[in-house]
């Protein structure tokens, strides 16, 4: 069960390439007794796409997140929220 909730909003804005992007990460319990990464992203205004991965442990689910966050942070996404 998830104990600490976690949510993450990053934007990734660039006008000279006519880009406005969003990423969004939360970990949230799931109905069989463990935790999802639900993963929401597209252009900033629009409801995106969504994925779905889960996980035994909140730890894997965090893990996954920070990977994520790093990856996107050097793709030049910065956290808003």
């Amino acid at each position: 069960m998830t104990v600490q909730p976690y949510r993450l909003y990053i934007e990734r804005i660039d006008p000279s390439k006519n880009m406005a992007r969003f990423y969004a990460l939360s970990i949230e319990p799931n109905l069989f007794g463990g935790t999802s990464l639900v993963r929401s992203w597209g252009h900033i205004g629009s409801r995106g796409q969504q994925k779905i991965n889960i996980f035994d442990s909140e730890a894997k689910a965090v893990d996954l997140l920070l990977t994520l966050l790093r990856r996107k942070r050097s793709r030049g996404y910065r956290v808003i929220r």
